[in-house]
């Protein structure tokens, strides 16, 4: 199943000027590739001829990729092919089978296979790799990042968008990924990390936070070192990036759980586009948006209480 739309923007925080596809993929044999991805895939990707790079994005906990499709598809229209993997439907507390198969998804995209999957004539620059997750996603990412599972390519940016360790500091959920000790993440790339101000806040006494403080965005970023950088946005939630509308029971659960700010489009359009320009920066050579994003000059779509980057 694919579906297509176009549209133009000004800036990274609206919808870019590539037509793009989506595309769901099963890990079951097809036509298109001789050998099936790992799990199965909904890939975003620029319609138009060229070679772009790459992103493996990850779902947050019992979250569908589905929910993601606006935010994809927002990445893959500035000129990016993004592949989201569905690591499990359902899962425990131990997060060492979604760090194996994120490995195993990124070897498979080593072999060339991608290829089969995309319009004619749209090519992977898999020297341009970047990984980003959200929620547990984020924690999948970090610990790939980290060499708790070998790859056989070499990422150059890693995104945490919302990450979360745990339950709180000290139940963490295994393998932990945070240390506890400044800037111990021994990371050979950039780093971007992304928060919610209202992450950590319980939408109610019956439910935790979502993103407790103790494992969650600030914790991440302590251990990060230079390059990297720590956005946080204020007056909106840890699922407030997902699409306008999630269906079934856990979509509908999505607006419920958690504390969420009035809407989720300028959480969405943030997100993707604070994505856009931290891999223009670090796998296009483009630092433009970048900066612009420090210092205030561009305009985002909501109001940011965290702009810190270390470099």
């Amino acid at each position: 199943m694919s579906a297509a739309f176009t549209t133009s923007a000004t800036n990274v925080f609206g919808i870019g000027c590539y037509t793009t596809v989506l595309r769901k993929v099963d890990s079951v044999s097809t036509s298109s590739v001789p050998v099936p991805p790992p799990k199965p895939l909904l890939v975003a990707t620029p319609r138009e001829a060229g070679e772009f790079p790459l992103l493996i994005f990850l779902h947050g906990y019992l979250l569908y990729n589905s929910f993601y499709s606006q935010l994809l598809r927002h990445v893959a229209s500035h000129g990016f092919i993004v592949i989201a993997p569905q690591l499990y439907t359902v899962a425990g507390p131990d997060a060492t089978d979604e760090i194996k198969s994120t490995a195993a998804i990124t070897n498979w995209l080593s072999k060339g296979l991608l290829q089969g999957l995309l319009p004619q004539d749209v090519r992977p620059n898999l020297s341009k790799l970047a990984l980003a997750g959200h929620s547990r996603g984020g924690k999948v990412a970090f610990a790939l990042a980290l060499q708790k599972a070998m790859t056989t390519l070499k990422f150059s940016a890693l995104i945490g968008v919302d990450p979360v360790d745990g339950m709180d500091k000290g139940k963490q959920t295994p393998p932990p990924v945070l240390t506890y000790v400044p800037h111990s993440f021994d990371l050979d790339m950039a780093v971007m990390v992304i928060g919610s101000g209202l992450g950590e806040v319980r939408r109610n006494p019956l439910f935790p936070p979502c993103a407790p403080k103790g494992v969650n965005h600030e914790d991440f970023f302590k251990e990060c070192r230079k390059p990297a950088c720590h956005l946080v946005a204020k007056d909106h939630g840890h699922l407030d990036m997902l699409d306008d509308e999630t269906g079934g029971l856990r979509g509908r659960s999505s607006y419920c759980l958690c504390k969420n700010g009035e809407a989720r489009e300028p959480m969405r359009r943030f997100v993707g586009g604070a994505i856009v320009a931290f891999m223009e920066a670090y796998l296009n050579g483009d630092k433009t948006e970048l900066i612009a994003i420090k210092h205030g000059h561009e305009t985002a779509p909501l109001e940011l209480q965290t702009i810190e980057f270390l470099v």
